[in-house]
C-alpha cells in the first residue's frame, strides 16, 4: 500500500468512527484535560484495537498491523488532524510496547502485548520519585527479591494516569548497596494489590492527570522483569527514547492546531495589530516548522525511537516551544485571560497556559536536557 492510500485509509476511518457514540470524543483528553471522558476514551481504545491502529509496524503475531515509519507518522498526523481523543493508551502502546520488543522475553512479549494492541491494558510509567525527578538514577523505590516474586517498597511521583491504569512499569532499585545507575531493575506491576496506594495530585488547572504512587510490599513476578536482574538504567533509557520517537510528529499536528486557534484568536480581538505580539506569532510559526524539520531529520535516521543527543534536542525543542505557546495565548487574550468563572472554570487558552508550565519539567526538566547536550555534545565540563 503506497503512503497516500494508507493516508486516504486512516483518514476515511476516522472520519466515519469519529460519529455516533464516538462524537462526543472529538476534542476530549488533551493536555490539562485528561480527567475528560474516561469511559468513552476506554471503549475508544477498544474500538482502535478491533479496527487495527494499534501497534503500527509490530509483528503480526501479537496483534500488530505492518507499516512503515512513514505510514506510522501519516497515523498520528491524521489521528491529531481529526480531532480524536486523547489517548489513554499512550504509555501502553509508545513506551512499553516498544520497550517489550526491544528488551522483553519471548513469553513476556505474548503475556502482554495482545492486551495493548487489544486496547484492554492501560499501563502507567512509575519512574520520578520526590528525590529523583529529572535525575532518574537517584532513584530509591526498592525491590526485593523473595523466591519467585520482589516485594516493592517506595514512592513515585507524577505517574499519570495511575488511577486508571491496570498495569505499571517500574524501575527500582533490586541491589541494595548500589547507587546511580547500577542495581536498578525494570519491573511490570500490577495495579489493583494490596500494597498499593494511589493518590491523585491537583494541579494548577484544578484536575489530577499525576499522581503519587505508594508501595508498601507490592509485589510483582519475577519473570515480569524486562532485561536483567540489575541492567534496568538500559531498558528505561531504551523507553525514553521511544516517548520522544514518531508520536512527536503527531504532537506537532495538534500544536499546528493550538497556534491556529491562538492567530485566529489575533485576528477576532485585533491583538495581532499590537507589533510585539505579531513577531511572537510569527516567531511561533517559524519555531513550529523548524521543530517539524528537525524531528522529521532525525528520525530518518534514528528510526522509530529518539535516544542520547537527538531525544534531549527534541524534548527542549517542543517543551519549549509549548510552553511560549501557551504564554502567548492568554497574552493575545488580554487582561481577561487573568479571570476565571465562579467554579475556577479554565477557558482553553488558560489551560494552555497553566498546564504548558509542566512540559519543561516532566519527562526530564530543560535544565537536565541543557547539561546532557553541553556534556555529551559540546563537550563542556560536568
Amino acid at each position: 500500500m503506497s503512503d497516500e492510500q494508507f493516508r486516504a485509509e486512516i483518514r476515511g476511518w476516522l472520519n466515519e468512527a469519529l460519529t455516533g457514540p464516538f462524537a462526543e470524543a472529538v476534542g476530549t483528553g488533551g493536555e490539562g484535560r485528561e480527567h475528560e471522558a474516561h469511559e468513552l476514551r476506554r471503549e475508544w481504545e477498544r474500538h482502535l484495537g478491533r479496527a487495527g491502529w494499534i501497534g503500527l509496524g509490530w509483528p503480526s503475531e501479537y496483534g500488530g498491523r505492518p507499516a512503515t515509519l512513514a505510514q506510522q507518522v501519516i497515523f498520528h498526523e491524521e489521528y491529531a488532524r481529526a480531532g480524536a481523543p486523547g489517548r489513554l493508551g499512550h504509555m501502553s502502546e509508545q513506551l512499553l510496547g516498544p520497550t517489550l520488543l526491544a528488551f522483553g522475553t519471548s513469553e513476556q512479549k505474548a503475556r502482554f502485548l495482545p492486551g495493548i494492541t487489544s486496547g484492554e491494558d492501560i499501563w502507567c510509567q512509575g519512574y520520578s520519585e520526590p528525590d529523583a525527578g529529572s535525575d532518574l538514577a537517584g532513584v530509591r523505590t526498592r525491590a526485593e527479591r523473595r523466591g519467585d516474586t520482589y516485594v516493592i517498597t517506595g514512592q513515585k511521583v507524577w505517574t499519570s494516569l495511575a488511577h486508571l491504569a491496570g498495569w505499571c512499569f517500574v524501575l527500582c532499585r533490586t541491589d541494595p548497596d548500589s547507587t546511580r545507575h547500577a542495581g536498578l531493575s525494570y519491573l511490570l506491576v500490577p495495579m489493583d494489590q494490596p500494597g498499593i496506594t494511589v493518590r491523585p495530585i491537583t494541579q494548577l488547572t484544578g484536575t489530577s492527570e499525576f499522581n503519587e504512587v505508594f508501595f508498601d510490599g507490592a509485589v510483582a513476578a519475577a519473570e515480569h522483569c524486562v532485561g536483567a536482574e540489575g541492567e534496568g538504567w538500559k531498558v528505561a533509557m531504551g523507553t525514553l527514547g521511544f516517548e520522544r520517537g514518531v508520536s512527536t510528529l503527531g504532537q506537532q499536528i495538534g500544536f499546528r492546531r493550538r497556534l491556529d486557534a491562538v492567530i485566529a484568536r489575533a485576528h477576532e480581538n485585533g491583538a495581532w495589530q499590537e507589533p510585539a505580539l505579531r513577531d511572537r506569532l510569527v516567531e511561533a510559526y517559524i519555531g513550529l516548522e523548524v521543530m517539524r524539520h528537525s524531528a522529521v531529520r532525525l528520525l530518518a535516521s534514528a528510526g522509530e525511537g529518539l535516544s542520547g543527543l537527538a531525544a534531549s534536542i527534541s524534548k527542549l525543542q517542543w517543551a519549549t516551544w509549548n510552553r511560549s505557546l501557551g504564554e502567548l495565548a492568554v497574552d493575545v487574550e488580554g487582561a481577561g485571560a487573568l479571570l476565571t468563572g465562579p467554579e475556577y472554570e479554565l477557558d482553553d487558552a488558560q489551560t494552555h497556559f497553566l498546564f504548558s508550565r509542566a512540559n519543561t519539567i516532566y519527562g526530564g526538566s530543560n535544565e537536565i536536557q541543557r547539561n546532557i547536550i553541553a556534556e555529551r555534545l559540546l563537550g563542556m565540563p560536568r
